[in-house]
């Protein structure tokens, strides 16, 4: 039973955090509800950082979830520029790092997100050594971006992951150089395996980016302070004014870990476990977006979903079940991306090895196609490229679960929706 003497706190600030909090006002909860963000900026959404804010293309206050005042009026305590340090289940209280003020709850939901992987290197201290996770790393690239194009500047980006890629373009039409250092053979090859991967390496090379693939950097080096060149592990050298790490990122979970709740193993992507309502091993203490491990009936495995949509869905989906709903959450993973002319959406789940083969529906040579990965005649998942409004039958396939005519799939005078169970 929820009433209004109930206190729900939010530890963490990103957007499953602030939806979060909309949402329990939306559903009619009355009591206290406090969100706690460790960035000064108010709650704000990831993707614009490396497509339209980065490009110059949005203002800077069109990041943010609310305006700054939504929270006051919502009467939502937010707390700008804390960290909670400790979680006391016991006493059903949490720490702020700062000041050891101490605030007790009813339930808790930890939303503390992901923070980018480090490069382990020498030269990683070096003034033009770049991460892109935060409003102001954002703020910060834009200028070297802008250095870079106007100097004929160069950048190494470790990586050839969504961020990378993302990144790499937005370079190129700033006009610097750049150079994307890859362990792999393709881009993107945890998402799309090879077959998709290599058309990502097309669009880049035709704006002139250079790949160098099978190899890590293992040094950065500079002179008084500041980046001149980025070696690999198999003796090259590439000439750099700036390296942007986008190796990926790892789930905060300290504080989780620290409150004894139960974690995910690696082999499902680390993170807080959950179970199908986002509830913890505590059953007053939730969690959601990129840091918590959910199990996905369709897919029938645990997932971690780092994704814009995971964090605007996840969120809600938490508070519910705070507020004692019993919904399930299992929406279709769904991810878009923005790079030079090409535009895309993906829906479902299809790692390398999980699929049987994958089928073109249009002209992937004029990426203008949708892509399904299918496994014994069943999509598991789909990307459409520069074609619109194609979501939700693709998601209807996925979740139908249901045999497609892989011929009739591939025919674009075939309607989807007329593939769908």
């Amino acid at each position: 039973m929820v009433d209004a003497d109930q206190t729900f706190v939010i530890v963490g600030g990103g957007l499953a955090g602030a939806k979060a909090a909309e949402t329990l006002r939306a559903e009619g909860f009355t009591g206290r509800v406090i969100l706690i963000c460790d960035e000064q900026d108010h709650p704000y959404e990831r993707p614009p950082l490396s497509k339209g804010y980065l490009l110059g293309k949005a203002e800077r206050d069109s990041v943010f979830v609310h305006e700054p005042a939504w929270y006051a009026r919502h009467d939502i305590e937010l707390h700008l520029g804390q960290t909670v340090d400790a979680i006391d289940r016991t006493a059903k209280t949490v720490r702020f790092g700062e000041d050891g003020t101490v605030v007790r709850y009813d339930k808790l939901l930890i939303a503390t997100g992901a923070e980018p992987r480090r490069l382990d290197i020498p030269g990683t201290d070096l003034v033009g050594v770049h991460h892109l996770r935060r409003l102001a790393h954002a703020e910060r690239l834009k200028g070297v971006l802008t250095t870079l194009g106007r100097d004929n500047g160069h950048l190494v980006i470790a990586g050839a992951g969504w961020i990378g890629l993302e990144i790499a373009a937005a370079a190129r039409q700033y006009g610097a150089e750049v150079t994307v250092v890859h362990r792999g053979q393709t881009p993107l090859h945890s998402v799309l395996g090879p077959e998709l991967g290599q058309l990502f390496a097309e669009l880049h090379r035709e704006h002139g980016v250079r790949f160098h693939f099978g190899a890590t950097l293992t040094e950065i080096t500079g002179q008084d302070g500041m980046v001149l060149a980025a070696r690999t592990d198999d003796g090259e050298e590439h000439p750099a004014h700036a390296v942007l790490a986008a190796i990926g990122a790892a789930p905060r979970i300290s504080l989780a870990e620290a409150a004894g709740l139960e974690l995910a193993d690696r082999a499902d992507g680390g993170g807080v476990r959950v179970d199908a309502r986002l509830r913890t091993s505590d059953p007053d203490i939730y969690a959601t977006g990129d840091v918590a491990s959910f199990p996905h009936a369709l897919f029938d495995t645990r997932l971690r979903v780092e994704h814009w949509a995971n964090a605007l869905n996840g969120g809600p989906a938490a508070a519910r079940s705070m507020l004692g709903r019993e919904d399930v959450y299992d929406r279709v993973p769904y991810f878009f991306s923005d790079q030079y002319d090409l535009g895309m959406e993906y829906s479902g789940w299809a790692p390398p090895g999980s699929y049987d083969e994958v089928v073109i529906r249009g002209d992937a040579g004029k990426r203008e196609f949708i892509a399904f990965w299918i496994k014994e005649g069943r999509v598991l998942a789909g990307m459409n490229v520069n074609v619109w409004d194609v979501t939700d039958p693709i998601q209807a396939m996925i979740r139908s679960g249901a045999r497609v005519d892989t011929e009739a799939l591939a025919d674009p005078r075939v309607r989807l929706e007329s593939l769908v169970a």
